[in-house]
């Protein structure tokens, strides 16, 4: 019942409704057989997933939320750590115009242990050889199938595990960078346990382009003592009275908690476009290139940029 009241509302409301996860410490299934219905475990191959409900929140980006295969929970076997999934494109082209199957990335904005779905902000970039992953997954009507397949961990700095894990987690977001970086929040500031404070920081253009604005201003309200969101336009209105510009070192220290407040006591996670990145950590490398001509993997590379003018430990940041 409350996801069909939900569904009626307005996107904005809708956002702000989702409720509130519980996490279990136990994250694993008490039985074999629970394991093969429970989770959505990585296979060899895509799995389908249905999508449920598309809002569109931007004139070029959609919220879509997408049911898990019959049988299955939860995206994750560890309802404790973040999601990512690989979007399978059928249709696409290579850059020479070629028919290829694509693949591209996303990390859901809802939380892990979110119960029979998962959900994806996309934006719908213009259709072009060797992309446009983000159109097909825009274009798909309520009912439809999208092929995906549940990514592996991410280890950050050698280890996948969030919560408990810093006592300060700063969050700098460009554009639809925030998608993996609100997972985080909600993850942080919703473990029963959990004391970590989180700062959010999301860079746009105008005030129109700030994604998800409703639910981060939801998080700060029911969590005052421990988030904080600041917003930053590159193109503010008259009366703007956000931070100004795509970064500083003064953002940093104004968005941000401090650097180096104690050894381990604080990451820094920064996503959006590689030249946003790059502005604030230093370029993300790659890893050679697979035998079957796949990408390798990324690199995060030396601590340069904002970050590292503001002080900042190249342990004490991770790009996204």
């Amino acid at each position: 019942m409350l996801r069909q009241r939900i569904a009626a509302r307005p996107r904005r409301a809708l956002v702000l409704l989702l409720p509130r996860v519980v996490l279990s410490t136990t994250a694993a299934p008490s039985s074999p057989a629970a394991a093969t219905t429970d989770f959505c475990a990585s296979a060899d191959g895509p799995l389908p997933f249905t999508l449920q409900t598309k809002e569109r929140v931007s004139s070029d980006s959609c919220w879509m939320r997408f049911g898990l295969p019959a049988g299955r929970r939860y995206l994750g076997e560890d309802r404790t750590l973040p999601t990512c999934v690989k979007v399978r494109f059928p249709n696409g082209t290579n850059e020479k115009g070629e028919p290829k199957v694509l693949e591209k990335s996303y990390s859901p904005v809802s939380h892990p242990a979110a119960d029979g779905y998962f959900d994806l902000l996309v934006k719908a970039y213009e259709p072009r050889p060797g992309g446009g992953v983000g159109a097909y997954i825009c274009s798909l009507e309520v009912g439809a199938t999208m092929d995906a397949t549940l990514k592996s961990e991410r280890k950050m700095h050698g280890d996948a595990r969030v919560l408990g894990r810093w006592a300060h987690v700063g969050l700098v977001a460009g554009g639809t960078g925030i998608a993996p970086l609100v997972q985080l929040a909600r993850l942080v500031l919703e473990d029963p346990d959990g004391t970590t404070r989180v700062s959010l920081l999301s860079i746009n253009r105008h005030e129109e382009d700030i994604l998800m604005r409703d639910a981060l201003d939801a998080l700060a309200a029911a969590h005052p003592e421990r988030f904080r969101v600041s917003y930053s336009l590159t193109r503010p209105p008259d009366g703007w009275t956000g931070h100004v510009g795509r970064g500083s070192v003064r953002m940093a220290e104004q968005a941000l908690p401090p650097a180096a407040a104690a050894e381990g006591s604080t990451m820094i996670f920064v996503c959006g476009t590689d030249g946003f990145v790059s502005s604030w950590g230093g370029p993300v490398g790659r890893a050679p290139r697979q035998p079957d001509g796949s990408r390798g993997a990324k690199v995060q590379g030396p601590l340069l940029g904002f970050l590292a003018d503001a002080g900042y430990l190249e342990s004490e940041v991770f790009k996204y």
